[in-house]
């Protein structure tokens, strides 16, 4: 869908200067997703994965995070074996219900109650990132936390409509369960991609 050089804007690697890759086609549904024009995988240009791998080649960052949409709706292990054979360090942001592809440095899993997991994305994550709506969202993002391993950072995030509302019982929720550390959607604060 597009690609574009800037800072992660949330997460563990918040702050660091990476180059997005947004994969088009997505089919979990989120009402309160900010890129819905990602869903549709047919009005995208493609690209060969030499292209992809030279654009992100244009700009001194040797972070490069795949995102979507959903990008686990594709194979990416040729695409993530080219960006690391090109000095790369490999991100994926996904929801996880997609069989698990790709040769990644952190895997960034982020669930939704709108389609359920696939497996294997448990043993594979590096950091579970709960994206907190509404109050029951805690109990989600605790269902998630007991099925990934023990040392997979965990987070919460208010999502951004929602933030004002949200932002303050997250932080108690942590204060009474500090497994958890906060992510705020710092690119928005910013006003950066």
């Amino acid at each position: 869908m597009e690609a574009f050089y800037t800072l992660q804007g949330e997460g563990q690697h918040s702050g660091r200067a990476a180059y997005f890759i947004r994969l088009g086609g997505c089919d979990v549904g989120c009402h309160w997703c900010d890129v819905k024009e990602s869903w549709d995988a047919s009005i995208h240009p493609k690209f060969d994965i030499d292209a992809i791998v030279d654009g992100a080649l244009q700009y001194p960052g040797r972070l490069a995070v795949i995102t979507g949409g959903e990008p686990l709706m594709y194979n990416l292990d040729e695409l993530t074996g080219a960006l690391q054979a090109a000095g790369f360090k490999t991100n994926i942001e996904t929801s996880g219900v997609y069989p698990f592809t790709g040769h990644w440095d952190w895997v960034c899993f982020s669930p939704k109650k709108f389609k359920t997991p696939h497996p294997d994305i448990y043993t594979n994550a590096h950091e579970l990132k709960a994206i907190i709506y509404n109050k029951s969202d805690f109990e989600f993002a605790e269902e998630h936390a007991a099925k990934v391993s023990p040392d997979c950072t965990l987070l919460l995030q208010p999502e951004w409509s929602k933030q004002d509302v949200m932002l303050p019982l997250i932080i108690d929720y942590i204060k009474d369960n500090p497994k958890w550390k906060m992510s705020l959607q710092t690119h928005k604060f910013m006003n950066i991609p």
